[in-house]
């Protein structure tokens, strides 16, 4: 019994159905390149589908089952892993040819990997799509990021932050990453799906490039399998819409029979249920507990805002303030979860960080708020409620001694005062004023953009 067959839809038309020599070399190419690229042969993949707890699936998992590509050389994918699996292509495509002299066609074989690539494809863009949707990937800025000079920004995080402040437009980006997939699902509208893709996910890899983003592999690969699924039908769009001459439509018709049939439904299904209902709901649950980019961990109780400095004493030397001062703080934002930063006049190097999409499930791990400026110093800390002690940590993982432990009092709702021993035992006392201040991005929300602002 027969698992798929060619039928004509006019069977008073005849076609050749015979593949030139160049069709077969280059699809014995494609074939085995794409396979290596999409099946996942590295066992990295295994050891972490093995490390996922599927009686408690997060919706972090299935973003890295969507997200998988062989990393030969290092944890993020590059061009060089690129190269490995051609010159194996390439030697596979020789040796082939050696071995398959009498075919005359690949038609089957071509309609498995355009199932492959299609669901492959799937999968990427929906990962990306639903972090999108619910405005994941590029929150919204933290009150740090806001009380941050446009200079101390690095081009990346100035793109992340730019996408954040419009979350609706982040959410209609996802829900295009999202159409695109669901096209991708049904034969018939694979052309129309990459015709979405292609304008899609090459601006995104080239606002990888132009804001030196770490996607830019990534994207790319997606870009390789949308054009690959588009050679199937470009020239006959080209001979119709271009030429404006009649085109025979693909007459390639797939006959599934038996267990096939059944094996089919049963894969497709799970396919739907994975990466569209599952991952959609657990994407959904994960932003209303907050976005993943930022700590979960609350912080002081009412304490979030910006802080002005109205005294600052270190070894009880009172310090007038200076912009030039590189000890004396020139202001505090206590964030909602616990995230201390300060703005002083001392350098502050980049923080360790890695460009890819990474959804870290430990607090200390999310370095997003911290990620791509140097215009402030960022410190976690536990709070001790009992004996009011705030012990603070440099949340850059390069300074690992950079450790304070501070008590703090609250005389009333717009002032906390901290005191006690900085790294280096010297005694701090610090009085903080709380700024009133109104951000443009709030008021617009809560007033709309046709009223006259005042901040």
């Amino acid at each position: 019994m027969s698992v798929i067959n060619v039928t004509y839809l006019s069977p008073d038309l005849e076609t050749d159905t015979s593949w030139t020599k160049a069709e077969k070399v280059l699809f014995r190419f494609f074939f085995i390149y794409f396979f290596l690229q999409i099946v996942p042969l590295d066992w990295k993949f295994y050891r972490d589908l093995f490390a996922v707890n599927w009686f408690d699936l997060h919706y972090r998992d299935i973003f890295y089952l969507s997200r998988y590509t062989p990393r030969l050389f290092a944890d993020s994918p590059s061009f060089a892993d690129w190269g490995v699996i051609a010159l194996v292509a390439l030697a596979g495509t020789l040796v082939w040819g050696f071995l398959d002299t009498k075919r005359e066609e690949y038609t089957s074989w071509q309609y498995a990997l355009r199932v492959l690539l299609r669901y492959r494809l799937a999968a990427g863009v929906i990962g990306y799509g639903f972090i999108k949707l619910f405005p994941l990937q590029s929150p919204y800025p933290s009150l740090s990021n806001l009380n941050t000079y446009y200079g101390d920004f690095t081009d990346w995080k100035l793109f992340s932050l730019s996408l954040g402040i419009v979350p609706s437009y982040e959410s209609f980006l996802g829900g295009v990453e999202i159409l695109a997939g669901l096209l991708l699902l049904n034969r018939k509208t694979t052309t129309v799906a990459t015709l979405i893709i292609l304008p899609f996910t090459g601006n995104v890899f080239m606002s990888n490039l132009a804001y030196s983003g770490g996607e830019y592999v990534y994207s790319f690969f997606l870009i390789t399998i949308a054009l690959f699924l588009l050679s199937f039908d470009i020239k006959r769009l080209f001979t119709l819409l271009t030429l404006e001459k009649p085109t025979f439509p693909n007459r390639y018709h797939p006959v599934f029979e038996g267990k096939w049939k059944v094996i089919r439904i049963v894969l497709k299904s799970a396919f739907i249920f994975l990466f569209v209902f599952l991952y959609g709901f657990k994407s959904y649950a994960g932003y209303q507990t907050g976005s993943y980019q930022y700590p979960q961990k609350a912080g002081l109780s009412h304490a979030s805002g910006l802080y002005n400095v109205r005294t600052f004493r270190i070894n009880s030397k009172e310090l007038p303030y200076s912009k030039k001062d590189p000890v004396r703080w020139q202001d505090v934002v206590f964030e909602k979860w616990a995230t201390i930063s300060v703005r002083l006049n001392q350098p502050v190097s980049l923080a360790p960080e890695k460009r890819t999409e990474e959804l870290y499930e430990k607090d200390e791990d999310r370095q997003y708020e911290l990620a791509g400026t140097t215009g402030r110093t960022y410190y976690s800390y536990q709070l001790d409620t009992t004996q009011h002690l705030l012990y603070l940590k440099n949340r850059n993982k390069d300074k690992p001694n950079d450790t304070l432990i501070l008590h703090y009092s609250r005389p009333d709702s717009t002032q906390i005062i901290l005191s006690g021993l900085t790294q280096s035992k010297d005694t701090l006392y610090v009085v903080l004023d709380k700024i009133q201040k109104k951000y443009l991005l709030e008021e617009v929300q809560r007033q709309g953009r046709q009223k006259a602002l005042k901040l």
